[in-house]
């Protein structure tokens, strides 16, 4: 590093050559590479997760034709997928952020369920306020508990050195047991007797259905909040910032970044997103806060940004998928007669060959000589642009 300019980082789906005398080929070949690897791996997922089905004695083709017609076979069942991918675009996007900066956070759960307790506790305090106020209240109330969470694991990352994955992790198990000891004591409904639960926030201040849809406005939410992410990432200097400092993080310091600002604000957005995603459970779907949001939507959603690749709008389409995946589970059971557990095997068969296809990224297609590479000062304004 000595006299040597800081390089700009790696475009997504590029891998740098140590040697220095070959690249990988056009942007092209990159964007078809992260489109091929996920689809590759989602149909090496089924092909496994077929493997289980027939070991447990049900018909394969049965079970993936139930499966697309829990998920997306009638207009009942693709609006109870998309209420189910409506939590995990936002829960995602807790993970997808902060992976632009190399960091991978699992906290939205944690900020999922302290969110929906956020909003809870604000409801009841603007209990007599315009219905609009309180909903604007408890998605800012949401949003901050959330960020803090959240927040808090990248400070201890920049200024203590503390790893996020586990900070996050445990920062998960501590939101939860707060949120079970307040709704199950202090702020438990007496009328709640079999599953302890808040009081209700009202129906005035309950989040309505999209006009003609059967689905809460949560789901715009989060299709609205994976756009602006797209655009903060990728078409602002904060955003290019950020992936500078993902890229090389000793090339961002030697360039003036303000590294640790820059990581906790992306964390305190990142988590903010999640705890949104509680605010529209409890305003849409619960009504109160319950053990029912403990629904693992913070985990799933670690699912859908690695195989949305990180992508903030390649998220809302993974979120569908996965979300109709885990609307056909009830389906499994009834018809094919397999635990409704099984879309969760299924999951997981995904995830693991998520992380092993991370492998073959950039080996899809011979490197090419540098010499035949676009020239540098047009690939850097398109990056720059």
């Amino acid at each position: 590093m000595t006299g040597a300019p800081a390089s700009a980082p790696t475009p997504a789906g590029s891998a740098p050559d140590p040697t220095g005398d070959v690249e990988m080929p056009a942007r092209g070949s990159a964007w078809l590479e992260a489109l091929v690897i996920p689809c590759g791996a989602l149909a090496v997922s089924f092909v496994v997760f077929g493997a289980f089905v027939a070991l447990a004695g049900a018909s394969v083709p049965g079970v993936y034709y139930q499966m697309y017609r829990g998920a997306f076979g009638t207009w009942f069942s693709f609006q109870n997928t998309l209420l189910r991918s409506a939590p995990l675009m936002l829960t995602a996007l807790c993970t997808a952020l902060p992976a632009q900066l190399g960091l991978v956070v699992i906290g939205g759960e944690g900020a999922l369920v302290l969110g929906a307790l956020a909003a809870v506790v604000t409801a009841h305090a603007l209990v007599s306020g315009n219905p609009w106020v309180v909903l604007v209240g408890m998605a800012a109330s949401a949003s901050a508990a959330g960020g803090a969470l959240v927040g808090l694991a990248g400070a201890l990352r920049v200024l203590r050195g503390v790893n996020e994955t586990i900070s996050t992790l445990l920062l998960n198990y501590i939101a939860i047991g707060v949120f079970k000891h307040l709704v199950e004591g202090p702020m438990r409904d007496p009328a709640s007797l079999n599953k302890p639960s808040t009081r209700p926030i009202g129906d005035a201040n309950a989040l309505g259905n999209i006009p003609g849809m059967e689905v809460h406005w949560g789901l715009v939410y989060g299709a609205v909040a994976c756009l602006l992410a797209y655009v903060l990432m990728r078409r602002t200097s904060f955003g290019f910032a950020a992936r500078m400092i993902g890229g090389n993080v000793r090339a961002a310091l030697l360039s003036g970044l303000a590294v640790k600002r820059i990581v906790v604000i992306t964390c305190v957005l990142a988590g903010a997103c999640a705890g949104l995603a509680g605010m529209a459970e409890v305003a849409a779907v619960h009504g109160t806060a319950n053990a029912s949001l403990i629904a693992g939507y913070g985990y799933t959603g670690v699912l859908v940004a690695f195989l949305a690749r990180q992508n903030p709008l390649a998220v809302v389409p993974v979120a569908i998928l996965l979300g109709g995946i885990g609307a056909s589970g009830g389906l499994l059971q009834r018809e094919e007669h397999l635990p409704d557990a099984a879309v969760n095997v299924l999951q997981g068969i995904v995830f693991v060959v998520i992380l092993a296809s991370e492998t073959v990224r950039g080996r899809l297609w011979p490197r090419l000589p540098r010499g035949l590479q676009p020239a540098p000062a047009a690939e850097g304004s398109r990056e720059a642009a």
